[in-house]
């Protein structure tokens, strides 16, 4: 193993080991600075060489079937690696700046869950959450900001419903973030035709309880979530919103009738992460706490 692959082995280690969700690599004048975010906070984790931090981008691109002669527009890849026993999946994406390319690798344990009861600090939420999504039809939306957690949230709350009610659940994600052996995960792929449109049409075939779509992220997405509600399905999703009021006006400008909404929107959900003081450290909680 060369320099350069221990130097990003090393990366990856860290950033796993102290449960970052997103690693970046941010080139400046001389050299590069390393940042985690843990738990919503952007943390420096140290420097690298500006000609190391290049080596080090390349071989992530490398690794990930990019486009390693490419440094001129954006790049888009993924690739797992297993850490300390425990698979990773990794979704890299670089962005060409002023000094050189940035590269930011959001990392997507696939072994690690929450258990319903540790979702949320308010245990009436939960219960209530859980309730709209026994539901047989409808829609529920959570909403929040990148890195709040929707995703855990919403995967939680779909693995105890299929373990407890033994429902079939469907999931329609551009990517697949968490792999679960539970659920029927459909890869949305639009240059090999498996658009979201494609996808749901299929996936109604398939005798499915839960429809859950990654996020509504404009009409066409938005569109086929109400229409699946409509047909009689519980459909869940994401999007990103300031507040639940938010959300509706969302769908509003989707050009979602609000005939419709009322007929399918069982709840919208805003969630973010609480910072909260470590009982041994006060404000600036250790990486070891």
């Amino acid at each position: 193993m060369n320099g350069i692959e221990q130097v990003a082995d090393r990366l990856l280690a860290e950033a796993v080991q102290r449960r970052a969700s997103d690693l970046h690599l941010i080139p400046r004048r001389h050299d590069a600075v390393v940042r985690l975010r843990l738990d919503g906070m952007l943390v420096d984790a140290g420097t690298l060489p500006k000609e190391t931090a290049e080596r080090v981008i390349v071989h992530f691109k490398f690794l990930a079937g990019m486009d390693i002669g490419e440094r001129r527009r954006p790049q888009s890849g993924a690739m797992e690696v297993n850490e300390s026993g425990e698979t990773v999946h990794l979704r890299l994406s670089t962005l060409p700046t002023l000094y050189d390319e940035s590269l930011v690798i959001r990392l997507l344990p696939q072994s690690f869950s929450l258990p319903l009861r540790k979702l949320s600090l308010f245990s009436r939420s939960t219960v209530l959450l859980f309730s709209f999504i026994q539901q047989p039809q409808g829609l529920v939306l959570l909403t929040g900001p990148t890195g709040s957690g929707k995703t855990t949230t919403l995967y939680t709350l779909l693995d105890v419903c299929q373990a407890e009610r033994q429902r079939n659940i469907i999931t329609l994600e551009d990517p697949v973030e968490k792999r679960n052996d539970r659920f029927l995960q459909v890869q949305i792929n639009e240059k090999a035709g498996i658009t979201y449109a494609a996808s749901l049409k299929a996936a109604l075939r398939h005798d499915p309880d839960v429809l859950m779509v990654g996020e509504i992220r404009d009409h066409d997405t938005a569109a086929i979530a109400v229409q699946s509600s409509l047909t009689g399905h519980l459909v869940v999703s994401t999007m990103h919103a300031a507040d639940a009021v938010g959300a509706v006006h969302r769908l509003r400008e989707f050009g979602i009738p609000p005939g419709d909404l009322a007929e399918t929107l069982l709840a919208v959900s805003a969630q973010r992460l609480v910072e909260l003081c470590c009982p041994l450290c006060g404000d600036d909680c250790h990486p070891s706490c």
